[in-house]
């Protein structure tokens, strides 16, 4: 497997052509006798080409919006926590500043993850005022995506 951790294109047809010929073999001949239908014309453009797809232009990783809404919940997790006045709205923060240490390599990857933390922040900014109860569910649906967003990342792409 390449250093980016994701398969060529060419080793994915190369396992998909082997697998389809295990499988056919496999597959028990009980049609032999039935009549063998004529070639289909080939289709255009149907058939996968021969260089890999171009990379991202941007450069962006497969898990950047992935990324964008963890730090989107983050800011949610900053303004709500303090709405609540729960003592721990810094903790989110800080932890968006590592996001950003760790992730944000060019300036532009910087704005992005910044922008979705500040989104975060305004879109409930606008609604809460003050602590409520919907505001409390509002936190826990948050912990358990933002939580759910962590470990995916973790699993899928090798964090710690």
């Amino acid at each position: 497997m390449p250093p980016g951790g994701f398969p060529s294109a060419g080793l994915l047809l190369r396992t998909a052509a082997a697998t389809a010929v295990a499988l056919m073999a496999a597959v028990p001949a009980a049609g032999q006798n039935l009549p063998v239908n004529p070639p289909l014309p080939p289709v255009a453009g149907a058939l996968l080409p021969a260089v890999p797809p171009a990379p991202d232009p941007d450069g962006l990783p497969p898990y950047e919006p992935q990324m964008e809404r963890l730090a989107e919940r983050l800011g949610t997790l900053a303004l709500m926590r303090d709405l609540c006045r729960d003592g721990d709205a810094a903790q989110f923060r800080d932890r968006m500043a590592a996001l950003l240490d760790a992730e944000a390599r060019t300036p532009s990857a910087r704005d992005r993850l910044a922008g979705a933390f500040n989104r975060g922040v305004r879109g409930y900014a606008a609604t809460y005022r003050s602590c409520t109860p919907s505001a409390r569910l509002v936190i826990v649906r948050t912990l358990a995506e933002a939580d759910r967003l962590t470990r995916d990342l973790a699993s899928r792409y090798g964090g710690t």
